[in-house]
C-alpha cells in the first residue's frame, strides 16, 4: 500500500499464497484495513488535485528514504534539501 499525505493511492498485488503466510498475515492483521474503494478515491482526489505521485511531478521531503528502485528518477537536486 502506498500513500501521500497519508492518502492510499495505489498498492502492489499480494504473490500467490500469500494468505499461507503466516508472517504476512500477522503483519497484515496489525495494520489498518483499507478496502479497494478507499484507494479509489484517493487517487481519484490526488488526479483531480493534480497530485499523484505517478502522473504529476511532486515535491519529495525525503527522497533518501526512497526505495532504491526510484533513486534513478530524481537527480542530485532533489536530494539537496
Amino acid at each position: 500500500m502506498y500513500f501521500f499525505e497519508q492518502i492510499p493511492f495505489t498498492f502492489d498485488e499480494m504473490p500467490d499464497g500469500h494468505l499461507y503466510d503466516r508472517e504476512l498475515v500477522d503483519e497484515a492483521n496489525n495494520n489498518e484495513s483499507y478496502e479497494v474503494e478507499d484507494v479509489y478515491r484517493g487517487s481519484n482526489y490526488m488526479i483531480m488535485e493534480s497530485m499523484h505521485p505517478c502522473f504529476d511531478p511532486v515535491d519529495i521531503s525525503n527522497p533518501k528514504d526512497l526505495p532504491s528502485d526510484l533513486l534513478p528518477f530524481y537527480d542530485e537536486e532533489d536530494f539537496m534539501g
